[in-house]
């Protein structure tokens, strides 16, 4: 008699499927007597010849903010790539970026901690080299490993460009051993750097690096060897360069011709820089449907967990807003300046339609990684703020996974907040007459997330109680920033500190060249005088 059993991967866990479904957690003697065991029984009639280790991929905009949705139902923009996306898998409406600005929360992503932790507390500063990337963990663990698009972590600032492969802090430094990348923001007709080697391609970016990352998977497919590629759009970040076409289908995308006219008087009261924004939302929603079809295409679809979200908050003086109805943006800590779209999409595991309204954030993917993939438990540098999302995307019951046990704490330019579920405690620090003042605001999120009424003197044990969490976390970030977390006990001495790229005198050889390019060409007058 011949058995047949299909092999799958969940959380560490083997599991075999038949008639019925059984999972076992594999340790230890156990593992190796009953693996053995399934190898003499079986031999080449175990399908797929070893466990279906699922690929993934780590999905993120630039600058894309709360509301700009289609499943939030933006009175402008249609996404239905990522609306089908999320019908297809799990929305976390509760998602909370990092930090309110880039550099950081990509940071938090490759790591699991709280930015400052690992060197780079605002834009443009370089990930640490003593830091353990979860790339690098997700690599020895047997997956080929791609970065495509924005990397903004080797410490130069200004307008993207190619990262050069002598740079210290390219992504191939981090675990990566494919990378197609700039330094920082990019659009239409990118320059990029294929490690190391310049190559100029034409089209909108979002597309560009999609296409890059399907190229990628597919060669991972043909050497049967698992994937796990990290997609950094340029999109939807300043400057705002998107084609006719797209800014025309935020019109044409209307369901009949009384919604085109009511989107079209939208789109004729919007400024150039408005339409272009969007219109490059288009874009990238349609690269989306893209990476989802070609993943099909490839057979992996079912067996590749989509991780999507933003760097940050959206952005202010964009038309309509970026995150109505939630307070503020970018650069700050309001919501509206944390709380980003996020959608995780994998057929094999997650059920369609899910929303959780459990908080999260960037800081929790990488943990969730190495537990869903069953990585060792010294991949992350510690400590690790974030949690293993795997009770979520499991979908257990709603009792035991409907708050954070662990509170969410973000720093940004002095001020701080924490996060505790229904629970907000915001601490700012401003200078008046010369001396440094902090005042508190405690905000009810569950009632109102407008972050209107500070209400510190209806509840002040709450209020007391966040303070001094947040205090007693403060000055555990304090010990991580001066090296504290290190075997060596510090820093690097050689740690690079942010600079623009035009004071990198490896990069004055393209200054002429790159004078006739539109992204530079105003960067480059203004930094250099001429």
């Amino acid at each position: 008699m011949r058995f047949r059993l299909r092999v799958g991967w969940k959380g560490g866990r083997v599991c075999f499927f038949g008639e019925q479904r059984m999972s076992f957690r594999l340790s230890g003697l156990l593992c190796g007597v009953v693996m053995i065991v399934f190898v003499t029984v079986l031999g080449r009639d175990l399908v797929g010849d070893e466990v279906d280790r699922p690929n993934v991929i780590l999905v993120m905009a630039d600058d894309l903010g709360y509301a700009q949705t289609g499943y939030f139902d933006h009175p402008l923009l249609k996404t239905p790539e990522l609306d089908r996306l999320a019908a297809g898998g799990l929305r976390l409406d509760r998602f909370y970026a990092a930090s309110a600005v880039c550099s950081p929360t990509r940071a938090s992503v490759l790591t699991g901690r709280s930015p400052e932790r690992t060197g780079v507390p605002s834009h443009g500063h370089a990930l640490r080299h003593q830091e353990r990337s979860i790339a690098s963990a997700i690599r020895k663990a047997g997956y080929v490993t791609g970065h495509f698009g924005k990397w903004h972590l080797n410490g130069l600032r200004g307008p993207g460009v190619p990262i050069l492969g002598e740079d210290r802090y390219h992504p191939g430094r981090f675990g990566f051993d494919v990378w197609l990348s700039v330094t920082n923001f990019f659009d239409r007709n990118p320059l990029m750097s294929r490690r190391g080697k310049f190559e100029a391609f034409e089209g909108d970016s979002s597309e560009v690096i999609v296409k890059e990352a399907l190229d990628f998977a597919s060669r991972s497919a043909r050497s049967q060897q698992p994937f796990f590629a990290v997609v950094w759009y340029g999109t939807p970040h300043s400057p705002f360069v998107a084609s006719d076409e797209d800014m025309q289908t935020l019109v044409d995308a209307g369901e009949d011709e009384d919604e085109k006219a009511r989107l079209q008087r939208i789109v004729d009261g919007m400024d150039e820089g408005s339409r272009n924004h969007y219109g490059e939302l288009v874009a990238m929603d349609r690269s989306l449907g893209t990476l989802r079809e070609g993943l099909e295409r490839l057979r992996v679809l079912d067996n590749t967990l989509i991780w999507f979200c933003s760097d940050n908050g959206g952005l202010k003086g964009i038309e309509p807003s970026t995150t109505e109805p939630l307070r503020g943006h970018k650069s700050q800590l309001y919501e509206g300046g944390l709380r980003v779209p996020c959608v995780l999409h994998w057929p094999d595991q997650i059920q369609a339609g899910r929303i959780s309204r459990v908080p999260a954030c960037a800081t929790d993917i990488a943990p969730t990684l190495v537990d869903l993939l069953g990585l060792p438990g010294d991949s992350l540098t510690t400590p690790v703020d974030g949690i293993s999302l795997l009770p979520v995307i499991q979908g257990q019951d709603e009792a035991v996974v409907s708050h954070r046990e662990k509170p969410l704490g973000f720093r940004f330019r002095g001020n701080s907040a924490v996060v505790d579920n229904r629970w907000k405690l915001i601490r700012e620090t401003r200078k008046q007459k010369g001396k440094s003042v902090t005042s508190e605001q405690l905000y009810q999120l569950d009632e109102d997330v407008s972050e209107s009424k500070d209400v510190t003197g209806d509840y002040p044990e709450i209020a007391s109680r966040l303070s001094e969490w947040l205090a007693e976390w403060n000055d555990s970030v304090e010990d991580s920033v001066s090296g504290l977390d290190y075997s060596e006990g510090r820093v690097n001495p050689d740690h690079a500190e942010p600079k623009y790229w035009t004071n990198d005198s490896r990069y004055e050889v393209f200054f002429d060249e790159w004078r006739d390019r539109p992204e530079y060409q105003s960067f480059l007058k203004t930094r250099l005088g001429k």
